[in-house]
Protein backbone atom coordinates (compact mmCIF):
# COMPACT_ATOMS: atom_id res chain seq x y z
CA UNK A 1 0.00 0.00 0.00
CA UNK A 2 2.68 2.67 1.08
CA UNK A 3 4.15 2.09 -3.06
CA UNK A 4 1.15 4.47 -3.20
CA UNK A 5 1.64 8.31 -3.43
CA UNK A 6 -0.44 8.90 -0.75
CA UNK A 7 -1.28 12.89 0.21
CA UNK A 8 -2.74 13.72 3.76
CA UNK A 9 -4.52 17.21 4.45
CA UNK A 10 -4.91 18.44 7.12
CA UNK A 11 -7.72 21.12 8.55
CA UNK A 12 -8.28 22.66 11.56
CA UNK A 13 -11.80 21.00 12.81
CA UNK A 14 -11.39 20.33 16.42
CA UNK A 15 -11.33 15.94 16.27
CA UNK A 16 -7.76 16.72 14.06
CA UNK A 17 -5.95 16.64 16.77
CA UNK A 18 -6.77 12.49 16.75
CA UNK A 19 -3.75 12.55 14.14
CA UNK A 20 -1.52 12.67 17.09
CA UNK A 21 -1.95 8.71 17.42
CA UNK A 22 -1.43 8.11 13.75
CA UNK A 23 1.93 6.55 12.53
CA UNK A 24 2.09 9.15 9.66
CA UNK A 25 5.22 7.73 8.28
CA UNK A 26 2.26 6.16 6.14
CA UNK A 27 1.24 8.72 4.25
CA UNK A 28 3.72 9.84 1.52
CA UNK A 29 3.34 13.28 2.32
CA UNK A 30 1.58 15.55 4.92
CA UNK A 31 0.01 18.95 3.80
CA UNK A 32 -1.68 21.58 7.04
CA UNK A 33 -3.58 24.18 5.92
CA UNK A 34 -3.33 27.34 7.69
CA UNK A 35 -2.67 26.83 11.49
CA UNK A 36 -3.29 22.88 11.59
CA UNK A 37 0.79 22.69 11.63
CA UNK A 38 0.75 23.35 15.33
CA UNK A 39 -1.02 19.86 15.30
CA UNK A 40 1.64 17.94 14.44
CA UNK A 41 5.30 18.42 13.90
CA UNK A 42 5.32 15.90 11.00
CA UNK A 43 3.57 18.07 8.15
CA UNK A 44 5.86 18.63 4.93
CA UNK A 45 3.83 21.43 3.03
CA UNK A 46 1.88 24.32 4.78
CA UNK A 47 -0.62 26.11 2.21
CA UNK A 48 -1.76 29.24 3.31
CA UNK A 49 -3.82 32.47 1.25
CA UNK A 50 -2.28 36.06 1.52
CA UNK A 51 -3.76 37.07 4.57
CA UNK A 52 -3.09 34.26 6.61
CA UNK A 53 -1.29 36.61 9.88
CA UNK A 54 2.35 36.32 9.22
CA UNK A 55 2.31 35.38 13.54
CA UNK A 56 0.66 32.60 12.95
CA UNK A 57 3.18 31.07 10.57
CA UNK A 58 6.27 28.68 11.90
CA UNK A 59 9.51 30.25 11.83
CA UNK A 60 11.45 27.18 9.88
CA UNK A 61 15.35 26.50 9.87
CA UNK A 62 17.14 27.32 6.56
CA UNK A 63 17.60 23.41 6.51
CA UNK A 64 14.24 22.48 7.03
CA UNK A 65 12.54 19.65 4.81
CA UNK A 66 9.45 21.46 4.97
CA UNK A 67 7.78 23.84 2.64
CA UNK A 68 5.32 26.81 2.70
CA UNK A 69 3.12 27.03 -0.10
CA UNK A 70 1.48 30.37 -1.06
CA UNK A 71 -0.48 31.91 -3.79
CA UNK A 72 2.87 32.33 -5.77
CA UNK A 73 2.51 28.34 -5.93
CA UNK A 74 -1.19 27.37 -5.83
CA UNK A 75 -2.85 29.97 -8.05
CA UNK A 76 -1.01 28.71 -10.84
CA UNK A 77 -2.31 24.53 -10.34
CA UNK A 78 -5.85 26.31 -9.50
CA UNK A 79 -6.51 28.01 -12.65
CA UNK A 80 -4.91 24.34 -14.24
CA UNK A 81 -8.24 22.67 -12.90
CA UNK A 82 -10.53 26.03 -13.85
CA UNK A 83 -10.08 28.57 -11.29
CA UNK A 84 -10.93 29.63 -8.22
CA UNK A 85 -14.59 31.22 -8.96
CA UNK A 86 -15.66 27.14 -10.03
CA UNK A 87 -13.55 25.09 -7.50
CA UNK A 88 -14.55 27.24 -4.88
CA UNK A 89 -12.60 29.96 -2.92
CA UNK A 90 -11.79 28.47 0.55
CA UNK A 91 -9.01 26.76 1.00
CA UNK A 92 -9.77 23.14 2.04
CA UNK A 93 -10.21 22.99 -2.15
CA UNK A 94 -7.29 25.31 -3.06
CA UNK A 95 -5.46 22.58 -0.97
CA UNK A 96 -6.79 19.85 -2.95
CA UNK A 97 -6.27 21.08 -6.41
CA UNK A 98 -2.96 22.43 -5.12
CA UNK A 99 -1.74 18.79 -4.28
CA UNK A 100 -3.41 17.22 -7.44
CA UNK A 101 -1.28 19.42 -9.58
CA UNK A 102 2.24 19.43 -7.47
CA UNK A 103 2.46 16.23 -5.81
CA UNK A 104 0.81 14.05 -8.59
CA UNK A 105 -0.87 11.82 -5.44
CA UNK A 106 -2.98 8.25 -6.26
CA UNK A 107 -4.80 9.04 -3.08
CA UNK A 108 -5.70 12.68 -1.30
CA UNK A 109 -7.32 11.69 2.42
CA UNK A 110 -9.04 14.16 4.37
CA UNK A 111 -8.79 14.62 8.09
CA UNK A 112 -10.15 17.77 9.91
CA UNK A 113 -11.76 19.47 6.77
CA UNK A 114 -15.66 19.07 7.59
CA UNK A 115 -16.70 22.80 7.69
CA UNK A 116 -19.13 21.60 10.00
CA UNK A 117 -19.73 24.15 12.42
CA UNK A 118 -21.28 23.47 15.90
CA UNK A 119 -23.43 26.17 17.36
CA UNK A 120 -23.69 24.05 20.94
CA UNK A 121 -22.30 26.52 23.92
CA UNK A 122 -19.00 25.07 25.24
CA UNK A 123 -17.99 23.47 21.58
CA UNK A 124 -15.14 25.25 20.08
CA UNK A 125 -15.87 25.68 16.26
CA UNK A 126 -11.32 24.68 15.63
CA UNK A 127 -8.88 22.69 17.60
CA UNK A 128 -7.36 26.17 18.80
CA UNK A 129 -10.22 27.40 20.26
CA UNK A 130 -13.14 29.60 17.64
CA UNK A 131 -12.17 30.84 14.66
CA UNK A 132 -14.18 32.20 11.72
CA UNK A 133 -15.62 30.10 9.45
CA UNK A 134 -14.84 31.05 6.34
CA UNK A 135 -16.33 28.33 3.98
CA UNK A 136 -19.24 29.46 5.34
CA UNK A 137 -18.72 33.29 5.01
CA UNK A 138 -21.19 34.87 2.12
CA UNK A 139 -19.12 33.95 -1.24
CA UNK A 140 -20.83 32.91 -5.12
CA UNK A 141 -18.39 30.41 -5.17
CA UNK A 142 -19.46 28.67 -1.72
CA UNK A 143 -23.43 28.27 -2.30
CA UNK A 144 -22.58 24.73 -2.28
CA UNK A 145 -19.84 23.24 -0.54
CA UNK A 146 -21.34 19.55 -1.87
CA UNK A 147 -20.98 20.87 -5.07
CA UNK A 148 -17.41 21.92 -4.97
CA UNK A 149 -16.64 18.85 -2.98
CA UNK A 150 -18.02 16.68 -5.93
CA UNK A 151 -16.07 18.62 -8.60
CA UNK A 152 -12.62 17.81 -6.88
CA UNK A 153 -13.44 13.94 -6.83
CA UNK A 154 -14.44 14.39 -10.58
CA UNK A 155 -11.00 16.15 -11.29
CA UNK A 156 -9.11 13.99 -9.27
CA UNK A 157 -10.17 10.38 -10.61
CA UNK A 158 -9.80 11.98 -13.89
CA UNK A 159 -6.43 11.51 -13.16
CA UNK A 160 -6.89 8.12 -11.60
CA UNK A 161 -6.34 9.39 -8.02
CA UNK A 162 -8.89 8.29 -5.20
CA UNK A 163 -10.36 11.22 -2.78
CA UNK A 164 -11.61 10.35 0.67
CA UNK A 165 -12.18 11.66 4.53
CA UNK A 166 -10.97 10.47 7.27
CA UNK A 167 -12.84 12.37 10.11
CA UNK A 168 -14.55 10.45 12.53
CA UNK A 169 -16.95 13.30 12.59
CA UNK A 170 -20.88 12.17 12.03
CA UNK A 171 -21.26 14.80 9.76
CA UNK A 172 -19.45 16.56 6.79
CA UNK A 173 -20.12 18.92 3.84
CA UNK A 174 -17.41 16.98 1.92
CA UNK A 175 -18.86 13.84 -0.27
CA UNK A 176 -15.86 11.61 0.04
CA UNK A 177 -16.17 8.15 0.79
CA UNK A 178 -15.40 7.72 4.17
CA UNK A 179 -12.99 5.50 5.87
CA UNK A 180 -11.24 5.52 9.02
CA UNK A 181 -7.35 5.69 9.55
CA UNK A 182 -7.18 2.31 10.68
CA UNK A 183 -9.00 0.81 8.24
CA UNK A 184 -7.47 2.74 5.30
CA UNK A 185 -3.79 1.64 6.79
CA UNK A 186 -4.75 -2.31 7.31
CA UNK A 187 -6.38 -3.41 4.35
CA UNK A 188 -7.56 -0.71 1.67
CA UNK A 189 -5.63 -0.14 -1.57
CA UNK A 190 -5.33 1.94 -4.58
CA UNK A 191 -7.21 0.07 -6.78
CA UNK A 192 -9.83 -0.82 -4.79
CA UNK A 193 -10.90 2.83 -3.69
CA UNK A 194 -10.41 4.32 -7.26
CA UNK A 195 -12.99 1.33 -8.21
CA UNK A 196 -15.32 2.59 -6.27
CA UNK A 197 -14.63 6.19 -7.00
CA UNK A 198 -15.08 4.99 -10.70
CA UNK A 199 -18.48 3.05 -9.58
CA UNK A 200 -19.85 5.90 -7.91
CA UNK A 201 -18.84 8.80 -10.69
CA UNK A 202 -21.28 10.17 -13.83
CA UNK A 203 -18.88 10.99 -16.50
CA UNK A 204 -21.81 12.06 -18.66
CA UNK A 205 -22.27 14.80 -15.56
CA UNK A 206 -19.01 15.48 -15.01
CA UNK A 207 -18.86 16.47 -19.14
CA UNK A 208 -21.60 18.14 -18.45
CA UNK A 209 -20.53 20.53 -15.80
CA UNK A 210 -16.75 21.30 -17.14
CA UNK A 211 -18.76 22.17 -20.63
CA UNK A 212 -20.89 24.58 -18.99
CA UNK A 213 -17.73 25.75 -16.96
CA UNK A 214 -16.20 26.39 -20.28
CA UNK A 215 -18.96 27.96 -22.08
CA UNK A 216 -19.70 30.66 -19.42
CA UNK A 217 -15.32 31.63 -19.35
CA UNK A 218 -15.56 32.67 -15.46
CA UNK A 219 -11.47 32.86 -14.88
CA UNK A 220 -9.68 35.14 -12.64
CA UNK A 221 -5.55 34.53 -13.90
CA UNK A 222 -4.28 36.22 -10.40
CA UNK A 223 -6.63 34.03 -8.04
CA UNK A 224 -7.93 37.01 -6.37
CA UNK A 225 -11.38 36.56 -8.10
CA UNK A 226 -13.09 38.47 -5.46
CA UNK A 227 -11.65 41.84 -6.99
CA UNK A 228 -13.99 40.93 -9.88
CA UNK A 229 -16.61 39.51 -7.69
CA UNK A 230 -19.60 41.88 -9.51
CA UNK A 231 -19.10 40.99 -13.39
CA UNK A 232 -19.75 36.95 -12.08
CA UNK A 233 -23.61 35.86 -11.78
CA UNK A 234 -24.32 33.52 -8.66
CA UNK A 235 -27.54 32.16 -10.16
CA UNK A 236 -25.13 30.83 -13.39
CA UNK A 237 -23.06 29.56 -11.08
CA UNK A 238 -25.71 28.22 -8.85
CA UNK A 239 -26.74 26.05 -12.18
CA UNK A 240 -23.56 24.29 -12.53
CA UNK A 241 -22.95 23.80 -9.49
CA UNK A 242 -26.32 21.38 -9.14
CA UNK A 243 -24.48 19.91 -12.12
CA UNK A 244 -21.70 18.87 -10.06
CA UNK A 245 -24.12 17.37 -7.31
CA UNK A 246 -25.74 15.28 -9.42
CA UNK A 247 -22.09 13.67 -10.71
CA UNK A 248 -21.68 11.30 -7.74
CA UNK A 249 -24.38 8.49 -6.38
CA UNK A 250 -25.17 9.32 -2.81
CA UNK A 251 -22.50 8.03 -0.39
CA UNK A 252 -23.53 6.21 3.21
CA UNK A 253 -21.19 7.06 5.74
CA UNK A 254 -20.82 3.36 6.89
CA UNK A 255 -20.24 2.58 3.21
CA UNK A 256 -16.36 2.26 3.80
CA UNK A 257 -16.00 1.63 7.18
Amino acid sequence: MRDSNIVLIIGSAPNVTEIKDWDLSFFTSCVAINNAWQVTPDWNYLIFPEDFPIDRRPHLPVDTHRQLITANEFVLHQNNFGGFIYAGGTMAFTAGYWALGALKPDIIAYVGCDMVYSAENGKSSHFYGNGTADPLRNDMTLQSLEAKSNRLMALANKQNCAVLNMSSLPESRLTFPRLGNSDFQRSFSHEKLLANQNHLVNQHKVGMALAAEKNLGYLVPSGRYWETIKSFDPVKLRMIDDIWIDTFKQIEFSQFN
